[in-house]
């Protein structure tokens, strides 16, 4: 038995160091080549777009339409595999393992861990789609789930049902792998927090060099294209409403003056680091959602919400079968324009949200981990979906306000139904002021994500790294948006999308090798603790 766990630790050691590639330049710890092609890969891609907007959108809306059609089975069959390897692995005796090893303590509270890994993973989509994705399901103003008639009662359970398929445990399972991986790899093992780590049971020492770089260049330009993307219709959202409140022009130089000031923020969160920036920014988000869920829950259809929790849990387990498949399914513009794009945007942002959650989980057992990314996400989104879906809903079907005649500007469905509460006004700024602090809280912990894979891992680098990459990530949004437009961006989010389908592939790997490496580990703790038992 000693020999098995002496060969063991033999292949999951390593002569490497994190960081060994680096070169300091100016006084930064900079990854040779991460850090260089990322940056090359960017400048490159924001001129072709400026030169050439629609034309990069069009190639990249056609390479996106290509993904989707050709292979929508590949997203559900990895999405599905993933939400059940996380679940089964909350139940196996592999979840007794402590992400960073058995001495290893939690760096921060539960509530603060807990802030941070959801306000950086769905914070601000909630925010964006709790009310326009059921409204839009129940009217069927853009195709309806299962071919649900629309605005009937079997719709609105459908709405509901199918809201939550798409934020509940595919969703976090995408991030959860990741994360899991990522910590694992990592804490235990002394690799770098980048996700060529997440490779070495298979590959060995090879994730030290080229396929490994390849990794780390191609999770860098997904997640700053995806958190610019985000930022620039973030931007455009928070410019329509400040429109709808005070009538300020939801223009162009609204949406960059947004940006900047969000950037702005951003910086200076960045500049003081996780604990005393991030956190207490996320705890702020926290306690303002959770101020604005009570608002609604008690102005709103309070007996619709309460029934409807218990309701679209049910609607959730019913349907999570029909919804995962991607056999004969007769809804096939629902199917691909929700589910298999919802897909392909987790996967896409995966290395992102993974990465962070990873960051800040050292000390937290696996059981413990995705008990926290997996299950209480998903029943908080319950909570949060019926809240704002439901009330939404009611308005339709009692014919009030502007969602009787369906979602027409996605931006909008959310102030809608809080014009239809008391103090509409208060809490639609509220929101606004909820919307800009989800984006400031994604953009730093994106910019602290960032910073790490491209200083090959390490942890604690030269803050003036920090600040370029939370700096880029708004340039990036202002000047595709003032140069490109709609277009500009269009053709960002269709190449974060894009960028979807070989991560579903790679999505897979990272599952094997976790098992490979959580197996290894588990030995390893039973023999300890056999030792320890003998002494």
């Amino acid at each position: 038995m000693s020999e098995q766990i002496q060969a063991i630790k033999e292949k999951y050691d390593t002569d490497h160091e994190v960081g060994e590639d680096n070169v300091e330049i100016f006084g930064l710890d900079l990854h040779n080549p991460v850090f260089f092609a990322s940056a090359a890969l960017v400048f490159i891609f924001i001129f072709g777009t400026l030169l050439f907007p629609e034309k990069a959108k069009f190639i990249f809306d056609a390479s996106k339409s290509w993904s989707i059609d050709n292979f929508d089975w590949l997203f559900m069959v990895g999405a599905n595999l993933i939400a059940i390897t996380c679940l089964i692995l909350i139940f196996l005796p592999l979840g007794r393992i402590r992400i960073g090893g058995t001495k290893a303590k939690p760096e921060f509270s539960a509530i603060s861990w807990f802030a941070m890994l959801f306000a950086a993973g769905m914070g601000i989509g909630l925010m964006f789609w709790s009310v326009a994705e059921p409204v839009i399901y129940y009217t069927a103003t853009s195709g309806a789930p299962l071919e649900t008639l629309p605005r009937t009662i079997e719709a609105e359970k459908m709405a509901m049902g199918a809201t939550m398929f798409h934020w509940g445990l595919h969703a976090w399972g995408i991030y959860a792998m990741v994360g899991l991986a990522l910590g694992f790899f990592a804490f235990n093992f002394n690799m770098p927090l980048t996700l060529r780590s997440c490779f070495y049971p298979m590959l060995g020492d090879h994730v030290w060099r080229w396929f490994g770089n390849l990794i780390d260049t191609v999770a860098v330009m997904a997640t700053i294209f995806g958190l610019a993307t985000s930022l620039g219709f973030g931007a455009k959202q928070a410019a329509a409403g400040l429109h709808y409140l005070f009538g300020i022009s939801p223009g162009i130089s609204t949406q960059v003056a947004i940006i900047f000031g969000v950037t702005l923020v951003a910086v200076f969160s960045v500049v003081r680091g996780v604990s005393r920036g991030v956190k207490i920014l996320s705890n702020i988000n926290m306690s303002l959602a959770a101020l604005l869920l009570v608002f609604v829950f008690i102005t709103g259809a309070t007996s619709s919400i309460v029934n409807g929790i218990g309701a679209n849990l049910v609607s959730y387990l019913e349907n999570i079968i029909p919804l995962s498949n991607w056999i004969d399914r007769s809804d096939t513009d629902f199917y691909h324009g929700w589910t298999v794009f919802y897909w392909a945007w987790w996967i896409s942002w995966s290395p992102f949200v993974g990465m962070f959650i990873a960051r800040i989980s050292k000390g937290r057992t696996v059981r413990e981990f995705l008990l926290a990314v997996l299950i209480v996400p998903t029943l908080l989104t319950l909570v949060w979906m019926s809240t704002f879906g439901n009330s939404g809903i009611e308005q339709v079907k009692n014919n009030v306000g502007e969602l009787v005649n369906g979602v027409n500007d996605t931006s909008l469905a959310l102030f809608h139904m809080l014009e239809n509460l008391p103090f509409g006004q208060i809490t639609s700024f509220i929101a606004i002021v909820l919307v800009l602090v989800f984006f400031i809280t994604s953009s730093d912990s994106g910019s602290l994500v960032i910073d790490s894979i491209t200083a090959g891992g390490k942890l604690n680098v030269p803050i003036a790294q920090r600040v370029f990459w939370a700096t880029m990530e708004g340039i990036i949004a202002a000047v595709l948006l003032f140069g490109g437009g709609d277009n500009a961006l269009g053709a960002l989010q269709a190449a974060a999308i894009t960028a979807g389908l070989p991560f579903t592939i790679v999505l897979l790997f990272i599952g094997i090798n976790l098992l490979m490496g959580l197996s290894a580990e588990y030995k390893i703790l039973l023999h300890e603790e056999a030792l320890e038992r003998k002494n």
